[in-house]
């Protein structure tokens, strides 16, 4: 069965996309850390980061990266912050979001009520930060 990023990923659920590649997406977190909570997904499911094959990586890494400067750009945040967790859905995702101290990366805090006019509001900053930036693949 697919996973629901993949059902994301093709279509078959919303989702507010910034970026897609021939190999990753990166879409909003519908239960944001933080406005601004972008995950990184490849196209590929795999469950487990360390089963990744080692050039899907660094694609996601040079993915994140990328979205991480739009991020920075878009909200000003002292950093932001990456994580890889992968408890909650089997499938590879990185959480790339504007964070003030560690605290921000804690999931108890994610509101799962998030008000869907923001979430795509804080993609759209997303976007134009990739567009100013020159960046080929923004989705959206």
């Amino acid at each position: 069965m697919a996973s629901i990023f993949t059902r994301i990923i093709t279509g078959d659920l919303p989702g507010r996309f910034v970026w897609r590649d021939e190999r990753a997406v990166a879409f909003m977190s519908i239960a944001p850390l933080q406005p601004g909570h972008t995950l990184v997904v490849p196209i590929e499911e795999v469950d487990h980061w360390i089963d990744l094959d080692p050039e899907l990586a660094r694609h996601l890494m040079a993915v994140s990266q990328t979205i991480g400067r739009a991020v920075q750009a878009a909200f000003s945040p002292v950093k932001v912050g990456m994580m890889l967790a992968g408890l909650e859905v089997p499938h590879t995702h990185i959480h790339v979001l504007p964070i003030r101290g560690v605290h921000d990366m804690d999931f108890s805090n994610a509101d799962t009520q998030a008000d869907p006019a923001s979430i795509e509001a804080a993609a759209e900053k997303i976007r134009a930060a990739l567009r100013a930036a020159g960046a080929s693949s923004v989705a959206g």
